[in-house]
């Protein structure tokens, strides 16, 4: 194993931590709408707060993607090609929540953005828990067998590289193999998180009725996070870690989250320090998972030697170069953007900035007009 497969093992998980730090709260709010908001205008409120950063938020799990395919193509083949269907699942939410933030606005009508809030609302739910399972899963293992491409037939350990060379790793359970308490557990650890992560952003970005509501949210939300989530580590920990390395970013993670709950409460109303220790606390769960597949990237459950080690998955030692040039010049400027980005929207978005008129008033729309274009 190469030092730049290191190098890239570890720069996935930053990517997967920018995804989930970024993409959490955004999913949050789109799955607390119900919650927060009481009617149209606050509704606009609260989905207004995320319009500027939602998509460039996105790019970060194409870059993971693409990273992972580069980087580490077996992995990539194995993941989608074993988690297939739950994938699927995610890119089709992830397609519908796109279409309930651009399509909302284009007619003025209440129901219509109420049906397109709903659907947002069931994104915001379905990412996070599905993404959690597959994280989940990376840390119990997956019924992962080497088999032969043409007859799909298991090979016999031991695994060396020349048995590699004609022979594949293949997940053989099938979808509902992926679903386990285990997994489950780590499908609502996710979400949780995501929902805390919303509600504190919420409390950041809008005043009001909309800001008062996530307020309360926020401080509730924040706690039960913080205990599912020591639930679920404790027992990934417990049963599924290799190494005693992986405390390490538990512990942080841990630590974070509780200060994020103390700063959630009313007591100490620190909107902007609860939503930075979540962060915190969400760059040390994604980095206990890291650890806790390592040497490993898939970690079978059927037999050790059929894990799909760093080594396996790796890209030739050029490409691995390549890429590495790539992102030190890349990143700093992606960041850097994603900063400017947040400070120049910074202000809180209050009832008076929703648009009283939101796109065409259904009678001006006629039969095959693209309302698209406006």
């Amino acid at each position: 194993m190469s030092w730049l497969s290191i190098v890239w093992f570890i720069l996935i998980a930053v990517l997967w931590t920018g995804y989930l730090i970024l993409e959490g709260f955004d999913l949050g709010v789109g799955a607390l709408l119900p919650f927060v908001a009481k009617n149209d205008e606050e509704r606009s409120q609260a989905v207004k707060t995320i319009g500027p950063h939602w998509d460039g938020n996105e790019v970060w799990l194409l870059t993971a993607g693409g990273a992972t395919f580069a980087a580490f193509p077996e992995w990539y083949a194995t993941m989608f090609s074993g988690m297939y269907l739950a994938l699927f699942l995610i890119l089709v939410l992830l397609i519908l929540r796109i279409a309930a933030i651009e399509w909302r606005k284009m007619i003025d009508s209440v129901k219509w953005r109420s049906t397109w809030d709903t659907i947002h609302t069931v994104a915001g739910f379905g990412v996070p828990l599905l993404f959690g399972v597959a994280f989940a899963n990376l840390v119990q293992g997956m019924k992962i067998e080497v088999v032969d491409p043409m007859t799909l037939e298991a090979v016999s350990p031991p695994i060396t590289d020349e048995v590699l060379v004609h022979s594949v790793h293949h997940l053989t359970g099938g979808f509902f193999s992926l679903l386990t308490v285990f997994t489950l557990l780590g499908g609502a650890t996710v979400l949780l998180l995501a929902l805390s992560q919303g509600a504190q952003f919420l409390s950041l970005k809008t005043a009001g009725p909309v800001h008062d509501r996530a307020e309360a949210l926020s401080s509730k939300l924040s706690i039960i996070a913080a205990g599912v989530t020591a639930i679920w580590a404790l027992w990934a920990v417990i049963a599924y870690a290799g190494s005693a390395w992986a405390w390490l970013p538990l512990v942080v993670a841990a630590i974070a989250l509780i200060v994020s709950a103390a700063l959630s409460q009313k007591a100490l109303n620190n909107s902007m320090g609860s939503f930075l220790a979540s962060s915190v606390g969400i760059a040390g769960a994604v980095s206990f998972i890291f650890v806790a597949m390592a040497p490993n990237v898939m970690k079978s459950s059927i037999d050790p030697a059929y894990s799909l080690t760093i080594a396996q998955a790796s890209s030739s030692h050029s490409t691995l170069v390549v890429m590495l040039t790539v992102a030190i010049v890349m990143v700093p400027i992606v960041l850097a953007y994603t900063a400017y980005s947040y400070w120049v929207f910074r202000k809180r978005v209050s009832p008076e900035d929703v648009a009283e008129n939101q796109g065409l008033l259904p009678k001006q729309i006629r039969v095959g007009a693209n309302f698209l274009k406006g």
